[in-house]
C-alpha cells in the first residue's frame, strides 16, 4: 500500500582486512555507538559490490580489493508490541584493504583496525561476531 514502509530493505557492508585486523566503524546514527563493518543502503540501479565499495569509501575514505560475498545477514528490530520497525538484509562483501589509512567520515563516529582476538571492548552490531569468524576462516587468519 502507498505510504507504508516496505520490508525488508537491502543493505551492504564491507568486511575489510589488513595485517590480520578488521576495519570497524562506530555508528554516529542510531543505533549510535555500536561497532560494525562500514556499510549502508543500496541505491536504485547500483550493483551490490559497487554499493559496498561506495559505502566503504564514504565512511572511511578507504578502497579495497573485494574477494567475493562473505554472507547474507538479517537485521530485524521490533517495537514493544512486536511490530517490525527495521528489517534489512545485508549483503556483506569481504576484501583486502587498499593503501589508504581510514578516517571517520559520513555517518561514522570513529574507525579502527580491530584485532579479531580482542573484541571484548567493542559493542558489536548483531551478527558481527559470526561475520568476523567466517571472514577469518575464509582468509585463513588465526
Amino acid at each position: 500500500m502507498a505510504g507504508e514502509q516496505q520490508w525488508p530493505r537491502l543493505g551492504v557492508s564491507a568486511s575489510i582486512w589488513r595485517g590480520g585486523k578488521v576495519l570497524l566503524v562506530q555508528r554516529a546514527k542510531p543505533p549510535k555507538g555500536i561497532w560494525a563493518f562500514p556499510g549502508g543502503h543500496v541505491e536504485a540501479g547500483e550493483k551490490l559490490e559497487e554499493a559496498a565499495a561506495r559505502e566503504l569509501h564514504e565512511e572511511t575514505g578507504m578502497t579495497a580489493r573485494f574477494q567475493g560475498l562473505l554472507g547474507l545477514y538479517d537485521v530485524i528490530r521490533r517495537d514493544e508490541n512486536g511490530l517490525v520497525t527495521v528489517h534489512y538484509v545485508i549483503a556483506s562483501y569481504i576484501g583486502i584493504a587498499g593503501p589508504e589509512e581510514p578516517v571517520a567520515a559520513s555517518d561514522a563516529a570513529d574507525v579502527t583496525w580491530a584485532d579479531p582476538n580482542h573484541l571484548g571492548g567493542f559493542t558489536l552490531a548483531p551478527n558481527m561476531a559470526d561475520a568476523i569468524a567466517t571472514a577469518r576462516k575464509i582468509l585463513n587468519i588465526h
